[in-house]
């Protein structure tokens, strides 16, 4: 905001003087916030710091010690120089004393050897800080209608960092409290050389107050949070010490990304909790409530006159009861990444965690259109997550009435496709096959009975006897009676895996021959992993 010493020298009211630097010219980028004339020497107790001082020496002494100690004041309250015109007490050299002084501290001291106006000379410099405030105050206010403008948009936090980047000419890394990078514009720079290492190196940076400049790593650093809850720090990566109007980028976009995150939490809190209420009255019961369509319609989803295709997204692996709390907060991330991805991929849908194994959705798409394009499109970015999902559809009915047995379709075919090898981006019920019918069929007492009927002698053997013969027999199956295949996959010999299949045949009076005796063990076998399951 406030020019140097060097650029109130290069001003014409001062070249006219004939300004010479005499002594401490490494001091010549200290910043002038004001210029003072003064004739006397015991003028440091009136002055705030930052002064440039103009002076005909006239009053000054001409003892040695009295000229250093002049200097040491001036220098101690923080002037930024002197100026002496050589016109009425010294006419052609200062004292080697004042020079000395002057270059023990760095303080510039600068003589003129022509007669000069000092009220000219002031109201030059006034003018370009005076200037040089009005600039700065009109960035400020233009950066603040910027990221105002970004927080009543709801910019994403990368749209923030653009703004950041672009109003700074500089690299920006928003991160969180345990140094994790959550989004970052490299401004131009080659990201990999901007992330390098991005952990170690943050953690090496400490500031104590909200907003700081780490001189050692070269970091402008503000703590992103609102209502005391800090989450992160914004970083713009300044090489030389940040001017005024960075440090206000950098706070309003902190501010921006605080507010950001406040109100996506609360519409996404609140939009969840209303999905949820919707999509569990509708598997409760057969026949819907009748103003469930309403109210979807009141939330941007209409049911009538639709093409309704029930979704269930699982987490890649099994999600295991224990960890509970660590369960649901991979089914909110979930649930909110699934949210995400029916906006971008333009489709109206309900999304909501309905128990503790998936995300539910139903989608809502006109008569017109293309199922399978929709579905390929939401797939695609549903799978853009870090995480590994498993991504079901059920299919695709026209009446709410309808909507329930989609819903539970999706969800029976996802806990298939968990145990069904491939990378296809979405799985119906005809991908699963067997498995996925036996998952349909998981509540019928017939099925369980036949399940029992087959294998019930072989579990208790292995209840009793601490016997893994069932996992004997599931190799055998899942390798279609290739004897040796299944030895190898049981990590066994093939005379001890042999001898083990003649116990099974023993025990369940069975030929392993027989193929309809090797169907139905294999169908009993699924039949009891999808009732493990679940």
């Amino acid at each position: 905001m406030y020019p140097t010493v060097s650029e109130i020298l290069a001003l014409p009211v001062m070249r006219q003087g004939a300004p010479t630097v005499v002594a401490g010219a490494s001091g010549l980028s200290h910043r002038v916030r004001w210029v003072h004339a003064a004739e006397v020497a015991d003028i440091a107790h009136l002055l705030r710091g930052g002064e440039l001082v103009l002076t005909t020496g006239i009053a000054l002494p001409d003892d040695p010690e009295a000229l250093t100690r002049y200097v040491d004041e001036l220098a101690g309250i923080g002037a930024a120089g002197i100026v002496v015109e050589l016109v009425r007490h010294w006419s052609h050299a200062l004292p080697p004393a004042l020079s000395a002084a002057a270059e023990r501290h760095r303080l510039p001291l600068i003589t003129l050897s022509r007669e000069t106006r000092f009220v000219a000379v002031t109201e030059a410099v006034v003018g370009l800080i005076v200037d040089a405030q009005v600039a700065e105050l009109r960035t400020a206010e233009q950066v603040h209608e910027t990221f105002t403008a970004l927080t009543v948009a709801g910019a994403e936090p990368a749209e923030v960092l653009r703004e950041v980047s672009r109003a700074s000419g500089l690299p920006v890394v928003l991160e969180t409290l345990a140094h994790d990078v959550l989004a970052y514009d490299a401004g131009g720079e080659a990201p990999g050389e901007l992330l390098a290492d991005w952990a170690r190196r943050s953690r090496a940076v400490t500031v104590s107050e909200r907003t700081a400049y780490h001189d050692a790593a070269g970091w402008l650093v503000t703590v992103v949070g609102a209502r005391g809850n800090d989450w992160g720090r914004l970083v713009l990566l300044c090489p030389e010490p940040p001017a005024h109007h960075h440090i206000v980028i950098v706070e309003r976009a902190a501010s921006a990304l605080a507010v950001h995150r406040l109100a996506a939490r609360d519409r996404e809190g609140l939009e969840r909790h209303a999905h949820r209420t919707l999509l569990t009255e509708l598997l409760a019961a057969p026949t819907p409530p009748p103003d469930l369509v309403a109210r979807a319609t009141g939330l941007g989803v209409p049911l009538e006159n639709r093409q309704l295709i029930g979704v269930s997204v699982r987490p890649g692996t099994e999600v295991t009861p224990a960890p509970a709390m660590a369960t649901q907060e991979v089914l909110r991330d979930l649930a909110e990444a699934t949210s995400l991805a029916t906006r971008r991929a333009r489709v109206a849908a309900l999304v909501g965690i309905v128990d503790d194994t998936s995300v539910r959705a139903l989608l809502s798409l006109t008569p017109q259109a293309d199922t399978q394009s929709v579905l390929r499109r939401l797939a695609k970015e549903i799978h853009q997550s870090p995480r590994a999902v498993v991504l079901a559809v059920g299919t695709t009915v026209g009446t709410i009435s309808q909507a329930r047995r989609s819903l539970i379709e999706a969800a029976h075919v996802a806990q298939a496709a968990l145990r069904t090898p491939g990378t296809k981006p979405f799985h119906r019920l005809d991908d699963v096959r067997l498995r996925g019918l036996l998952h349909l069929l998981a509540d019928d007492d017939r099925v369980t009975a036949f399940a029992d009927r087959e294998l019930a002698a072989l579990i208790a053997r292995d209840t009793a006897h601490g016997s893994r013969l069932l996992d004997t027999l599931r190799h055998y199956c899942e390798h279609g009676g290739n004897k040796s295949a299944a030895a190898a996959a049981a990590h066994m010999s093939r005379t001890a895996y042999y001898q083990q299949l003649a116990r099974i045949e023993q025990i369940l009076a069975v030929s392993l021959d027989d193929p309809e005796s090797v169907l139905s063990l294999h169908v009993a076998l699924l039949a009891l992993d999808v009732r493990n399951s679940g």
